[in-house]
């Protein structure tokens, strides 16, 4: 299972629902985040170029108030945003 930035109805900017849903329909928190920046990265043959931290990689970053490990809600509550090395959001 991969996941994908493409919300269909939903207005932009509210995806972090999508992981939500699926650890209330039976994913762990830890598969679902692996889905969006693992599987993804695989599905679109680009694993050598996203889907990491690592020099090299396109990577946007994000920062919530809390672990997604232990409540997946967080990730609707973004605190920082980094885009190509560029802060968007503090």
């Amino acid at each position: 299972m991969a996941v994908g930035s493409d919300v269909g109805p939903y207005p932009h900017g509210t995806q972090a629902r999508e992981f939500v849903l699926m650890v209330k329909y039976g994913m762990t928190p830890l598969a679902a985040l692996q889905a969006d920046m693992i599987n993804g990265a695989k599905l679109l043959g680009w694993q050598g170029q996203i889907g990491a931290l690592k020099p090299g990689y396109f990577a946007d970053i994000i920062a919530v108030p809390g672990n997604p490990l232990q409540d997946i809600g967080v990730l609707q509550k973004v605190t920082f945003v980094m885009k190509g090395g560029t802060v968007y959001r503090r």
